[in-house]
Order: C-alpha cells, then sequence, then structure tokens
C-alpha cells in the first residue's frame, strides 16, 4: 500500500473510532432520568454525539476518495471491536462466548483481507 491509502485507512479508523465513541455517549445520556422529552433529547451529552457522528460521516466520505470499496467495510468492522472494549471498560458489560466468538471472527476476517486481499 502507498503512503496516501495508509493516511486515508488510518483517517477511515479515525472516524470509526470517533463512532464508537459518540455511541458510549449516548448510551451513558440513555442511562440517565431526565426532567422533560426536550431535555432528554437536547442535553450536552446528545448533542455533542450527534454532532461527532455527523462529522465521522464527513471523515468517512472524504476518505473514501482514496480508500477502495472493498477495505473500507474490512475497516469498519473495527466499531464492533471498539464497542465491546468501551461496553466492558465504561459499563462493567459481561462478555459472553458468543461475543468473545463473534469478534474473534471479525478479527480473523480483518486478519485475513490484510494477509491476502
Amino acid at each position: 500500500m502507498n503512503r496516501e491509502l495508509f493516511l486515508y485507512a488510518g483517517l477511515l479508523l479515525l472516524g470509526v473510532f470517533l463512532g464508537a465513541v459518540s455511541q458510549v455517549m449516548l448510551k451513558k445520556a440513555a442511562l440517565k432520568n431526565y426532567p422533560s422529552k426536550l431535555k432528554e433529547y437536547l442535553n450536552p451529552l446528545v448533542v455533542t454525539a450527534y454532532v461527532i457522528f455527523v462529522g465521522t460521516t464527513l471523515i468517512s466520505v472524504y476518505a473514501y476518495r482514496v480508500v477502495p470499496l472493498s477495505l473500507g467495510p474490512i475497516l469498519e468492522a473495527t466499531g464492533y471491536i471498539y464497542v465491546t472494549i468501551f461496553g466492558i471498560a465504561i459499563f462493567r458489560e459481561n462478555i459472553n462466548i458468543r461475543k468473545i466468538s463473534g469478534l474473534l471472527l471479525i478479527i480473523a476476517g480483518i486478519t485475513v483481507y490484510a494477509l491476502l486481499g
């Protein structure tokens, strides 16, 4: 891979990571009780998370100028790994054999593509 592709692939991975961060922000906001429906949707945590989502969309569109369409979904699959790690670390979620198996399949797919793709 050339230097430009590495740069844009890294940009796409950054967008995927930021998308996972915004999902965590939305889950944290959902766990709180609010006095009204308006405050439930128009609070700083939720608004910031959606601004980040818009930003990650723009990052993805920009990165796909160079990143091949065949590589994009592979890089975006790393989001499942980030979300699982955040769930365990931040929300103390339990991980079971099905989740581990799913993550291993994702990692195996990324590895196969990296080695053979």
